[in-house]
């Protein structure tokens, strides 16, 4: 892996050394953009409005649109010159209990490991450690991939992970979309059984299907065969009899 981040990690007065690697590869299926009237392959060029033609990619470059419409030029030598301490230091802010932390802030995953520079190692495992015995996790600021993020560290398996965060203000306001429908005892307790009947998932056992199926759908298509539609959904049925009908199967696949 490469790193994609180096610099400091400081809390308190202890200076740390660290590099950042994606602790996350993404298992994206690329479809091609065709012309839908003679399915051949649709290209997007890179033209500049000023000289009225195609320019190379070694010709594009960045810039800040202005109020007015100007475009500001921006290379990666003023990038470089950032007046932002987090480009090159993440700042511990202080420590929280990971369960302040809303779930729906968390970002993307990086795994830390110590510097190059000697006398990494140990900071490096005393935060790791001291983070594991107190439950606490360290909040930062750190500059990733043109822009400044929030961000927190937290202890894995001996290792320490750096999970960016959205800005508070990047939540969407859901708005009334709760449910004020009333709920019976009775059928509370049945859901409460069918929760606890379902409890012990291994996730890695689970497996994005999406793929496998766009292949058999891709193969049907060039060989002029025809794919199963898919299942219908489930017809309403009453709460409680799929509450009672839910349980029964629960507890027949486990064998009781």
């Amino acid at each position: 892996m490469r790193a994609i981040w180096s610099g400091t990690l400081a809390f308190g007065l202890v200076a740390l050394p660290v590099r950042l690697y994606p602790a996350t590869e993404e298992q994206h299926v690329h479809l091609r953009e065709i012309h839908a009237a003679d399915a051949s392959r649709v290209q997007h060029r890179r033209f500049c409005e000023a000289e009225d033609r195609e320019i190379p990619y070694e010709e594009v470059g960045r810039g800040w649109e202005l109020p007015d419409g100007r475009l500001v030029p921006l290379s990666e030598e003023d990038l470089q010159r950032l007046p932002l301490p987090t480009r090159h230091v993440a700042d511990v802010l202080g420590f929280v209990p990971s369960q302040d932390i809303d779930p729906l802030l968390y970002s993307k995953p990086y795994y830390v490991a110590p510097g190059a520079a000697p006398g990494s190692d140990r900071p490096y495992a005393l935060l790791v450690e001291a983070l594991a015995r107190t439950g606490y996790v360290g909040l930062c600021k750190i500059a990733l991939r043109s822009r400044e993020r929030l961000a927190l560290l937290r202890p894995r398996h001996g290792m320490l992970v750096c999970q960016t965060l959205l800005w508070p203000d990047e939540l969407r306001d859901p708005g009334d979309l709760s449910s004020s429908a009333p709920v019976t005892d009775r059928e509370l307790q049945l859901a409460e059984v069918l929760v606890r009947e379902l409890i012990g998932i291994d996730v890695t056992d689970l497996h994005d299907e999406y793929r496998h199926a766009l292949e058999q759908l891709v193969t049907a298509k060039a060989e002029g065969g025809e794919l199963a539609a898919p299942p219908e959904p489930p017809p309403a049925v009453d709460l409680m009899a799929a509450l009672e009908e839910s349980v029964r199967t629960a507890r027949a696949g486990r064998g009781d």
